[in-house]
């Protein structure tokens, strides 16, 4: 018999318009997303949870049920619930390459760039592509997923000059990296990534497929060529239970 890992929970404070049941999710959510827990672990039961929350064993089903419906855990039958994917560690270092960084780690690591569209440089692009306010830009955004899972919803922008044909180079190799290479680019860098914590926005849940509210991670990253030059820019969301990130300094 498989023993339960042991967690000191304690009664989560209620937080006005968010419903208890969510709050616990976030709270399992996060601290079995942590690394030493592995694929496979079995967690507290009902019971014990309901007991470490001081709240109904309901209000934990429904909790634990959501997260079966992410993906993050599974329960089987007679036996208890348990982590069902231990988080996947991403690198960022000078070179972030999704497929790349993945190798190894997933079977099946691919990008789907869902939408294209042109759009005027506003004041966050403009400053950060260090380019005029106004410029014609594509706006690309896209999900990124392992295995079938959804882990990363982004969005990158590139002017419209450096890049004329992107919207059918997309369609053809669907692939940042061998567009860059076309265009003479293949040379490009990670110079700089920001990351801050937030709460995953209704668009976002609805294309990383978890709930609305759940802690996710925020990437804003500047790409450069070798002249030190900003090439592209993203904003990117990770699903904090389901990836790790690792900052590397080589």
């Amino acid at each position: 018999m498989t023993n339960a890992m042991k967690f000191d929970f304690s009664p989560v404070e209620r937080r006005a318009g968010v419903a208890m049941w969510k709050q616990i999710a976030e709270v399992l959510r996060s601290e079995l997303s942590r690394a030493e827990v592995s694929e496979g672990e079995k967690i507290p039961t009902e019971q014990e949870l309901a007991h470490s929350f001081e709240v109904n064993r309901h209000t934990v089903r429904r909790s634990i049920s959501t997260l079966i419906e992410e993906g993050f855990l599974r329960s089987d039958q007679g036996r208890g619930t348990f982590v069902a994917k231990a988080p996947l560690v991403y690198p960022i270092g000078p070179r972030t390459r999704f497929s790349e960084n993945l190798s190894g780690q997933a079977q099946e690591v691919y990008g789907d760039i869902f939408r294209t569209t042109e759009v005027i440089a506003d004041a966050y692009t403009s400053e950060l592509l260090e380019i005029e306010p106004g410029t014609a830009l594509f706006k690309c955004e896209s999900v990124s997923y392992a295995d079938g899972t959804p882990i990363i919803a982004g969005t990158r922008w590139f002017e419209v000059s450096r890049f004329p044909n992107l919207p059918s180079d997309l369609n053809e190799t669907n692939s940042i990296t061998k567009i860059m290479e076309k265009y003479g680019f293949g040379d490009y860098r990670r110079q700089e990534t920001r990351i801050t914590a937030a709460l995953c926005s209704a668009h976002n849940a609805e294309l990383l497929k978890i709930s609305e509210g759940s802690p996710v991670l925020m990437m804003e990253s500047i790409n450069v060529i070798a002249s030190g030059a900003p090439i592209q820019i993203g904003r990117a969301y990770v699903a904090a239970d389901r990836m790790h990130l690792t900052v590397r300094n080589d």
